[in-house]
């Protein structure tokens, strides 16, 4: 009879041991999980990107705006595009060049519009994020470093002459 229960406690102890096993397994997974699944381990990083930017993203010679969320970004081949939130976007124009000092926000001088009406607007293909919503304004510029710089930035719906609070950009430059 003793050696009946000397088996039975093998297989309780294996089953018990493959649990402990798979938790802490399932646990490093989660902990993680941005490193598995993003390129480089960076959670702002898209699917099929080629290069890591570093933390602190320069577009046309500018970083993004000090309080930027929700960013992401795809690069490939040369090419970068970032989406993110911000609620100073007319800052981030005139400090990248994109919007000289002064002149009006949606001046067609200075860009046209990019999406009519409020619904929403599609990322470029592969740039992971939220999608834009409508009505939008693209501005096109040369950085003085020689970059070209595009940006695509959400209206508000309620005043003619200003982004939302906070807005969507898309940025798209070369590396």
């Amino acid at each position: 009879m003793s050696a009946g229960a000397g088996r039975r406690r093998v297989p309780v102890r294996l089953g018990i041991g493959v649990v402990v096993l798979a938790a802490v397994g399932g646990a490093g997974t989660w902990l993680f999980r941005d490193d598995l699944f993003h390129p480089f381990g960076d959670a702002r990083a898209c699917a099929g990107s080629d290069l890591r930017l570093p933390h602190a993203i320069e577009a046309g010679g500018a970083p993004l705006p000090a309080d930027a969320s929700d960013i992401h970004y795809l690069t490939r081949n040369g090419s970068v595009e970032v989406t993110f939130l911000s609620h100073r976007m007319s800052d981030y124009l005139h400090r990248a060049g994109v919007l000289p000092e002064g002149e009006d926000l949606f001046d067609q001088k200075h860009g046209t519009k990019y999406g009519d009406g409020e619904d929403e607007i599609a990322l470029p293909d592969g740039l992971c994020g939220a999608s834009l919503r409508g009505p939008a304004w693209e501005y096109g510029s040369t950085a003085a470093n020689g970059t070209r710089v595009d940006v695509v930035d959400e209206r508000s719906t309620l005043y003619h002459d200003a982004f939302r609070r906070p807005a969507r950009a898309v940025v798209t430059f070369t590396s």
